[in-house]
């Protein structure tokens, strides 16, 4: 039994048509939300989820894919869909897509047949996670910070001091593993500070960053060199 969750682990926004649009990373959950708008009981009636002409989840008094009452769902799909059976009384027939895939991605439509208008939802998967950002080299003088992050689409990368000022770092490196696209952003600082590294995705409205500070250089390099030296 799924029980509705206090926090959802994506982004929930609306588009101007006033469909709602739900952002998550590749392999998180995605809860796409539908409801009746009066919160009357819905165990017993049907509601249908549908992605273009792919069959995502269909529910009918109590029998759904999960249960062995039903059958048609589209193999994309099987094993990963979930309703919140609790909830189900309160008009509630949201449903979560668990390990979502980049296949995943695209329009939704809920349906309380008959005579009810279908919500839409858009589902985009590939949502970048917080990047990573490590110290690879310095003297006391200069410390290289290097900053690698992913998504689809493959975000832009820049590094940002303290005072939001956007640094003039080394030109973009992309590489590719395991079918993956990274990109990798260098910039050399030489004051002491916090520095953030910041990956934005404009199709998707998404912007995430990461944060490292770096001490003063000398006592940085002296750390360092007694890690290294064993001084």
């Amino acid at each position: 039994m799924e029980l509705l969750p206090l926090v959802c682990l994506c982004l929930l926004s609306c588009s101007g048509d006033g469909s709602v649009v739900v952002t998550v990373e590749e392999g998180s959950d995605a809860m796409l939300p539908c409801s009746i708008n009066t919160k009357e009981n819905i165990e017993k009636l049907t509601f249908d989820w549908k992605k273009g002409g792919l069959e995502v989840f269909f529910y009918q008094n109590g029998k759904h894919y999960n249960n062995g009452g039903r059958t048609g769902q589209d193999k994309q799909f099987q094993g990963r869909v979930f309703h919140f059976e609790d909830e189900l009384k309160h008009g509630n027939a949201s449903i979560k897509i668990s390990r979502t895939q980049l296949t995943d991605s695209g329009n939704y439509a809920c349906t309380f047949p008959p005579n009810r208008s279908p919500s839409s939802v858009t589902l985009h998967v590939g949502a970048a996670p917080r990047p990573s950002v490590t110290i690879l080299n310095g003297t006391k003088d200069w410390v290289l910070l290097q900053c690698e992050a992913h998504g689809d689409p493959l975000p832009t990368v820049e590094w940002k001091d303290s005072d939001n000022n956007t640094l003039n770092a080394d030109s973009p490196q992309i590489s590719e593993r395991r079918g993956r696209s990274y990109i990798t952003v260098n910039v050399t600082v030489t004051k002491t500070g916090s520095y953030s590294c910041v990956a934005t995705q404009g199709t998707l409205s998404h912007q995430i960053g990461s944060q490292i500070y770096v001490p003063l250089a000398g006592q940085w390099y002296l750390n360092i060199q007694t890690i290294i030296h064993g001084f």
